[in-house]
């Protein structure tokens, strides 16, 4: 089935050619069905919630708030009120970071990352470590890109509070084995946090499986408008958290002498939120309902696996995340090539893909490289598009040696 026709950018031309995107790790594109529900909700009942009790505030409400409705079917959770709206997944991971975490944790305790997490799942842990004097642990990978599970286990102590780490790679592609994860960290009393933003547009994920304490994704990687995101926190684990912004919405009474707290989730989500861009999540997400998440990844995993078959094929290149488990994203480098030159010639024939280090610089270390050009598919994308792709990739490299 052609799902190109839901998504009105891939209809354009850049640079006089149709747009291939394959930059979808970084963002994806958004279905016409989602721009409708953004557009309705300026258009037809745009107002504030919570705090009306006019009509388009209470319409305003309602669609607003049955976004958590969706949300907690869609990742397995129990509960709505477990559901917290973020900016997305860096403001999820700093608000377990400066809620839970610097409420929970001391001095010589340890938090355990790997190698190949996203910088937003790293820089926060450090400006924790520098203020509480906690420590910053990383377990190593193999050159495949996959976590090597018995040195990762030997990390574990009595000093490891908190397990973080990304469920997909965003540059590798590498599926972590998080159920086995989870369960180490629940035989060490030590709690796990799931970056899931590069696993929830590809494959079901489910939180009541994994048993996880937090969990956070952001909307724009499934389709959803960007400055939205989700952090899903355990029942137990909200006792323990304090609130991370002081204003309104997340209060009940306050005076100048005190102030109570709202409950959660309004508890962490002070001002006035990104209204529009929750009502679009909820869109997307039963965008991705009706075509089905399990479709999806049959879908993608047809399309990786038919452009590593293809690409494996050029000389000289180089593909790095060559995990057993994997999700459909390919970073690559050519001898002799930067990637910046490479993703600048394949954009005047209007396919993108994206250069750099992809906001993994110590992933890239490990490599001894500079950074890589990557290509990441979405179930939108053709094996029509990869041919074209896998050719224009020929005549560029063969352009710059």
């Amino acid at each position: 089935m052609d799902f190109k026709k839901d998504f009105p950018i891939l209809k354009s031309k850049v640079n006089g050619q149709p747009l291939i995107y394959f930059d979808n790790a970084a963002t994806s594109q958004k279905p016409q069905c989602v721009i409708d529900a953004v557009n309705n909700y300026y258009k037809n009942f745009n107002s504030n919630v919570h705090r009306g009790v006019h009509e388009l505030s209470q319409r305003a409400t309602s669609e607003y708030e049955s976004t958590r409705d969706t949300v907690r079917d869609f990742i397995g959770a129990k509960k709505s009120n477990q559901i917290i709206f973020t900016k997305g997944t860096t403001d999820g991971i700093n608000i377990v970071a400066s809620s839970w975490a610097e409420n929970q944790l001391k001095k010589g305790d340890e938090i355990l990352i790997t190698t190949m997490e996203h910088h937003s799942n790293i820089v926060p842990w450090q400006m924790l470590c520098e203020k509480l004097g906690t420590k910053l642990i990383v377990s190593p990978i193999n050159k495949n890109g996959e976590i090597i599970m018995n040195e990762f286990e030997s990390l574990i102590n009595a000093r490891t509070k908190l397990i973080a780490l990304t469920h997909v790679s965003n540059t590798l592609g590498t599926i972590n084995p998080i159920e086995e994860i989870t369960l180490l960290a629940k035989e060490n009393n030590c709690k796990i946090l799931i970056d899931a933003a590069q696993s929830i547009p590809h494959f079901k994920v489910d939180v009541s499986s994994f048993d996880c304490d937090f969990l956070v994704f952001s909307g724009h990687k499934i389709f959803a408008p960007t400055g939205v995101g989700i952090l899903y926190v355990k029942e137990d684990r909200f006792p323990e958290m304090k609130p991370y912004q002081g204003g309104g919405d997340m209060i009940k009474e306050v005076s100048f002498e005190k102030t109570t707290y709202n409950t959660h989730p309004h508890k962490f989500e002070a001002g006035t939120p990104n209204i529009a861009g929750v009502i679009g999540l909820n869109e997307a997400l039963k965008y991705v309902n009706k075509i089905g998440i399990d479709n999806i990844a049959i879908i993608e995993n047809e399309l990786l696996k038919y452009a590593l078959e293809k690409i494996s094929k050029i000389d000289k290149l180089k593909i790095f995340g060559n995990a057993k488990d994997k999700a459909s994203v390919i970073s690559f480098t050519v001898d002799g090539i930067h990637p910046f030159d490479l993703g600048t010639l394949l954009d005047q024939l209007g396919i993108a893909i994206r250069t750099g280090h992809h906001c993994t610089q110590p992933l890239m270390s490990f490599y001894n490289i500079p950074g890589t050009a990557r290509a990441s598919f979405a179930f939108y994308n053709q094996k029509s598009e990869i041919d074209f792709f896998i050719s224009s990739l020929k005549k560029a490299i063969k352009m710059l040696t």
